[in-house]
């Protein structure tokens, strides 16, 4: 296995997860399907609760932003004053995360939701965060170099924590310096990367990004970042062009840091 030598100026890691630290099937067959079987439960039971409340909130705020751009969604509005029929207000809501879902939109407002679902099933232990066998060895052995590890996912900063607070590693939190997610700005924009070099405090060329996603990889590039395409089982295949424009490994043990 061929290593690959961290750029020498970096002082600070991004990694992406789905796809990069943890395998894209667990968000695929775990993660997602959990939300589709347990959502109308999920809101029945906690449907008079302030964080819920806030939850159908955010979600009618993007609907009424989704409805203003003329984007395709569930005819119904969401509607949390409704109280004489709380099952239709609750059915209106299935289908509207539902709907976002099916089109895999990354909107904050489904994030949170999803979060909050999480946050319930890792703490009773009925998922377990999946993540390669190379990833925490190697996170240790970059931080032991002394540099600084981040995460940023279109997963909301709280499911972040989940998956890797309730990993099948144990908690390896420590192993972070600091999360990002998309209220930061989306991945495949070159801003968002500026904003994340400005909040950790260092020029965008002395972050290495991490990720499997070729438009994510160029709107990092765009912003100055250095960039390493994970290419690992089930992950979108590559171009040749994209395969020649990055540097590529399979795993975190061929990251090596410049002695």
């Amino acid at each position: 296995m061929a290593t690959v030598g961290i750029p020498a100026n970096t002082s600070a890691l991004l990694l992406d997860i789905e796809g990069t630290t943890t395998p894209i099937t667990f968000v695929k067959d775990i993660l997602f399907p959990y939300i589709r079987d347990h959502l109308e439960d999920y809101l029945s039971t906690h449907w008079e609760e302030d964080e819920c409340k806030q939850d159908v909130h955010l979600l009618k705020k993007q609907l009424e932003e989704d409805l203003r751009q003329n984007r395709a969604c569930p005819v119904h509005a969401l509607d949390q004053t409704v109280h004489t029929d709380e099952e239709k207000a609750i059915r209106e809501v299935v289908e509207n995360v539902l709907w976002q879902m099916e089109a895999d939109r990354k909107t904050t407002a489904l994030k949170q939701l999803q979060g909050h679902m999480w946050r319930a099933a890792y703490s009773v232990g009925r998922i377990k965060g999946e993540v390669y066998q190379d990833v925490v060895p190697s996170i240790r052995r970059w931080r032991r170099h002394g540099l600084k590890v981040y995460i940023y996912s279109s997963g909301s900063v709280e499911a972040q924590k989940l998956l890797f607070g309730y990993s099948v590693e144990g908690d390896v939190l420590d192993l972070f310096d600091g999360h990002f997610d998309t209220n930061i700005g989306l991945k495949v924009e070159g801003k968002s990367y500026e904003r994340i070099a400005e909040r950790i405090g260092c020029p965008p060329e002395e972050i290495t990004f991490l990720t499997d996603v070729s438009r994510e990889a160029k709107a990092a590039e765009d912003a100055g970042v250095n960039v390493v395409v994970v290419v690992r089982p089930g992950n979108l295949e590559l171009s040749e062009e994209e395969r020649g424009l990055y540097t590529l490994i399979t795993s975190f043990n061929q990251l090596q840091v410049p002695v």
